[in-house]
């Protein structure tokens, strides 16, 4: 058993990461077969690592051919990636499910409140046509915990939701409406709105249903239809338990357990904490028992206030059904 504990991890402040990350590392490197196989194989020896630029981060690809676990458990949650038929999809197996719940919900309260404060409507068509989603099951505990009776989730009922937004826009409520990406869009063909008390948070999603579109066309056309100020955007995926998150712009803040790193297209190992483009690594702590240290095929750049955004992806990498292509 590791001693950094999810009352340890989710109670961290940003200068703390490290320590913690170090003492996770040498955890999961006894405990995790494969990642000290994939250690061992860069004849990195653990007592060597002092920084987390010094450790290893496992390529994301191994959740697809490989069980990645830190000791022997039964899970209690499986979380699989979308993808399509001729792709392999990866698998996260998840021994507690109370530390994603407490990691999705302390991350979403730190950024933007009380969960409770607003009505949650999820529209997340294909997600929840599908079992083992990471983002259904975020969503569907926000809106069983925000405690509103308007909550629900939306398949194909743009109407339906049209006339919610509007009846929940005219009483004053605060609202989160959290969408896939091609959902949104196209509810927003559809219907206009003018939104002062929504925030519209997409997550990524074209999964080859329409036209691939850039970040910024899809945050204007969603602007200009439902009358949103900013679009926010939320970023995640399977084989992370935590989620960073854009309050405009496409710039993204991570909660104080989870770090964005970057490392050199050319030379996988040569790392960087600071501002500067890359291709994104990730620390997330709240992978205690499956690997907290992830080299993503993320494309993305650190802003010198620490904000980051998601610039593409690699062009040899399988497309990733929540990639957005970025000019």
């Amino acid at each position: 058993m590791t001693v950094v504990s999810p009352d340890t991890i989710f109670s961290l402040q940003d200068n703390g990461l490290e320590a913690a990350a170090l003492e996770l590392f040498r955890y999961q490197y006894r405990e995790n077969d494969l990642y000290r196989a994939y250690t061992d194989a860069l004849h990195i020896a653990p007592a060597s690592v002092k920084s987390i630029l010094e450790i290893p981060y496992l390529p994301i690809q191994f959740f697809k051919s490989h069980t990645v676990v830190s000791g022997i458990f039964e899970p209690e949650l499986l979380f699989e990636s979308s993808g399509t038929t001729q792709t392999i999809n990866s698998r996260h197996l998840v021994k507690e499910s109370a530390i994603y719940t407490r990691s999705f919900m302390t991350a979403f309260e730190q950024f933007y409140g009380p969960v409770d404060d607003y009505v949650i409507l999820g529209l997340l068509p294909s997600y929840l046509e599908r079992q083992h989603s990471s983002l259904v099951r975020m969503v569907q505990e926000m809106v069983i915990r925000s405690g509103h009776p308007e909550s629900g989730f939306y398949l194909y009922e743009h109407d339906k939701l049209y006339h919610q937004l509007r009846a929940l826009e005219a009483r004053g409520q605060r609202v989160l409406l959290i969408g896939v990406t091609f959902g949104l869009l196209d509810f927003a063909e559809q219907y206009s709105l003018d939104l002062r008390h929504t925030i519209v948070m997409e997550t990524g999603g074209m999964k080859g249903r329409r036209e691939e579109w850039t970040r910024q066309e899809v945050h204007a056309f969603l602007q200009e239809r439902l009358g949103a100020s900013v679009i926010h955007a939320e970023y995640g995926m399977t084989e992370l338990l935590s989620q960073a998150y854009s309050k405009g712009n496409g710039l993204f803040a991570s909660p104080p357990w989870m770090k964005i790193l970057l490392r050199d297209e050319n030379d996988p190992f040569q790392l960087s904490a600071g501002k500067g483009a890359g291709v994104i690594n990730v620390i997330d702590l709240a992978n205690i028992y499956s690997c907290a240290f992830i080299a993503t095929e993320d494309i993305g750049r650190i802003h010198a206030n620490g904000l980051f955004e998601v610039l593409g992806r690699l062009d040899n990498s399988a497309l990733r059904g929540c990639s957005l292509m970025v000019s």
